[in-house]
């Protein structure tokens, strides 16, 4: 009977690792089709192997498929940029709604509805605004917003933190409402920001409030990579610690983790992340909570699989909405937040009414 038990706990197991693997691969592929059709979509054609072709030749491999010298410089100073802003983007937000539901063990968690995001964007709306008032100017121009938004991003989570958490238990319901106060907060500090903007400033301004990866260059995709990309890697490897969160604070201790030192990292590590990629492209919001709930629903609810693939599903999801965002309402452009937003609102409220059926029927 035991080793009947064992027999079936193992090919439990295998099949679980092989779905995962697959999964993982399956997520990869997703990334690399996207990455090369976005790459290649717009009003000069790149066919994806002239997309290859050129990214090779870039380094110095020739491949056999031709392209112009006009579809090089379209690619390597339009396109690249805006693709690895999607991909950075959706990777960070996606990473850091897997961190903080993990780490508040409720999967509506996510840096949008908890006033990271908002908060970001209200931090780096005040440098836009207020410039040299604000007495930036020991700051490099091109980190000034990164750096703001990242202040505004962490203040907003710790105002968030501190207001759900007593006796070292985090309230998701006072969590959800404080968050949306913060979101108030910040969407009323914006509206006085846009009330006192010049023409100039309003069309920024305009761009905050929506959320896009339009205009985007090398230069300024540069500080948003330095602060995002290490930031995601770095979060992967809290698979273990987060895991352990499923079971409570206390086991987690007695485990032998930090909890309370890490906790305030991860919080830290993820108003950096969102600060960053929201100094970029203005408030983009559910991506963190629909990537992280629907790989949950599809390979379980192990962070160590969980993040990485929300990395990779992040990203992906990110570059498909942007490919919808210029195809939509051709020759305009459709920001990609309001996309985000018609996917995320009703998912979001899915998750609200599948919780009470499920409270209703425990």
């Amino acid at each position: 009977m035991g080793i009947s038990v064992s027999i079936a706990s193992e090919a439990l197991i295998s099949r679980q690792f092989r779905r995962r693997r697959q999964f993982m691969a399956g997520a990869g592929l997703l990334l690399a089709a996207s990455f090369v059709t976005a790459a290649g979509y717009g009003a000069v054609a790149i066919a994806p192997g002239q997309v290859i072709a050129i990214l090779f030749d870039s380094v110095g491999i020739t491949l056999p498929w031709e392209f112009s010298e006009t579809q090089r410089s379209v690619l390597m100073a339009i396109r690249l940029p805006r693709v690895f802003l999607a991909v950075v983007t959706g990777a960070a937000l996606a990473v850091c709604g897997a961190a903080l539901q993990g780490l508040f063990r409720n999967p509506l968690a996510d840096p949008g509805l908890i006033g990271v995001s908002s908060g970001a964007a209200l931090a780096a709306v005040a440098v836009i605004v207020l410039g040299p008032a604000l007495g930036l100017s020991f700051i490099p121009q091109e980190y000034q917003l990164p750096v703001a938004a990242f202040c505004g991003g962490l203040a907003a989570v710790f105002f968030v933190n501190r207001l759900s958490t007593k006796n070292g238990h985090t309230d998701v319901a006072t969590m959800l409402l404080a968050g949306v106060a913060m979101n108030a907060i910040a969407g009323a500090g914006i509206g006085a920001f846009i009330f006192a903007s010049d023409d100039q400033q309003l069309r920024e301004l305009n761009f905050w409030m929506l959320g896009g990866l339009g205009g985007i260059t090398w230069e300024r995709l540069l500080p948003v990579a330095v602060l995002a990309v290490p930031g995601v890697l770095v979060l992967t490897a809290f698979g273990r610690f987060l895991n352990a969160m499923l079971l409570g604070e206390s086991e987690t201790m007695y485990l032998g983790f930090e909890v309370e030192r890490t906790k305030l990292f991860i919080i830290l590590l993820s108003a950096v992340v969102t600060g960053a990629a929201v100094s970029a492209t203005g408030i983009i919001g559910f991506v963190g909570l629909v990537v992280p709930h629907l790989i949950r629903l599809t390979v379980g609810p192990g962070h160590q699989t969980l993040i990485p693939a929300s990395m990779l599903v992040g990203a992906s999801l990110m570059l498909i909405a942007d490919i919808f965002a210029r195809t939509v309402v051709l020759p305009a452009e459709l920001p990609v937040g309001i996309l985000t937003a018609c996917v995320g609102g009703p998912f979001f409220l899915w998750l609200l009414v599948r919780g009470r059926a499920a409270t209703r029927w425990s």
